[in-house]
């Protein structure tokens, strides 16, 4: 999206609701490799609804990250996503790049509801419109303010902001190097955050539609606090499948699945716009990525709902990685949680 050229290294820096992740690759012939990654977990209320609220906390958890895992890289791409970023597919009446750019703060005032001096605009064509009048572009505008609460940590934690992308984009990016999809089938991303759920719908290696829901793991968490009456701690524990007190597997599983419920009507809800706006076909599959990903029955809810494939977004599946420098079998615990960090490390290839 946003971005100041070709950096020679970039660190993924996915600054998320309940953890910093980050994530540095190299890249060797065709194949990428596992350079280093770190993963600081934050303490509750520091990032409400993709807003930082404590830099400090932010600041101090990117320090502690390069410091423990070594990381010399500097330079950095991070990501945004929530209601301060617009991300719409639109047709523009352009024959050329050049008309192109002309014309897009002009097309972006009739689609964007915010001032367009507030905004920072990023586009990218999709090439020629299938009515063949005019060239589909992918048009991205995110609120200055946003972008500075985030660029403005990484400033304090002496690092350089290179890229700004969009969450959505970073993890179809980690998905697209490492899955074989055929290109005429449409596929939908599910990234379950703690506070946002981004859901990209594709099609081959393209993303046709993107929206963002206020619904994620935060809300499973307080729907265990309030109906079990838990800590929130306690909460948390049960949420990722953890054994708490004497709570019963068939006492928790209905209000995972309600939540799961509220999840699903809004992931129907995008099915809906994009047959509405974009294509008439139906999703032939879902992949889940995030820290909500694993949630206990959330996987055979949609795959009930929506009778097609589900599967958890493994980001490091093609990603060769030394089993004497990293530990394997907590990598792939937290692998769905990794993939906007990944996609975001990808940037340096681009």
């Amino acid at each position: 999206m946003f971005g100041l050229g070709k950096a020679k290294g970039l660190v993924g820096l996915d600054l998320g609701s309940s953890a910093v992740k980050a994530v540095e690759l190299k890249k060797r012939g065709d194949s990428y490799e596992l350079a280093n990654f770190g993963l600081e977990l934050l303490g509750q209320d520091t990032v409400v609804d993709g807003a930082i609220m404590d830099a400090l906390s932010v600041s101090a958890a990117i320090e502690r990250i390069y410091t423990e895992n070594k990381i010399k890289t500097r330079n950095v791409a991070t990501s945004v996503s929530g209601h301060s970023v617009i991300v719409k597919r639109i047709t523009v009446n352009a024959a050329n790049n050049e008309e192109l750019d002309s014309a897009i703060p002009y097309e972006a005032q009739q689609h964007i509801p915010f001032d367009i001096s507030d905004v920072n605009l990023s586009y990218q064509s999709l090439g020629e419109s299938s009515s063949g009048q005019g060239t589909d572009v992918m048009l991205v505008a995110v609120k200055r303010e946003k972008i500075l609460n985030h660029t403005n940590v990484l400033s304090q934690a002496n690092k350089t902001p290179w890229v700004v992308d969009y969450d959505g984009f970073a993890m179809f990016n980690a998905f697209e190097v490492n899955y074989e999809v055929p290109p005429d089938a449409i596929v939908a991303l599910l990234n379950i955050g703690a506070s946002i759920t981004n859901i990209v719908v594709g099609r081959g290696g393209t993303p046709l539609f993107t929206r963002d829901v206020s619904v994620g793991g935060n809300q499973y968490t307080d729907t265990l606090q309030k109906e079990l009456d838990l800590s929130y701690e306690d909460a948390e524990r049960l949420k990722q499948g953890r054994e708490v007190g004497n709570i019963t597997r068939e006492q928790k599983t209905p209000h995972l699945r309600s939540v799961s419920e509220i999840l699903m009507l809004e992931v129907q809800k995008t099915f809906d716009f994009f047959r509405q706006t974009t294509s008439a076909e139906n999703t032939q599959q879902i992949y889940l990525a995030g820290g909500s990903a694993k949630i206990e029955g959330l996987g055979e809810q949609l795959k009930e709902e929506f009778r097609v494939p589900v599967e958890i977004i493994d980001p490091f599946r093609k990603v060769k990685i030394d089993p004497e420098k990293f530990d394997q079998a907590y990598l792939h615990d937290i692998a769905p949680c990794m993939c906007v960090a990944v996609g975001l490390a990808l940037r340096s290839f681009d």
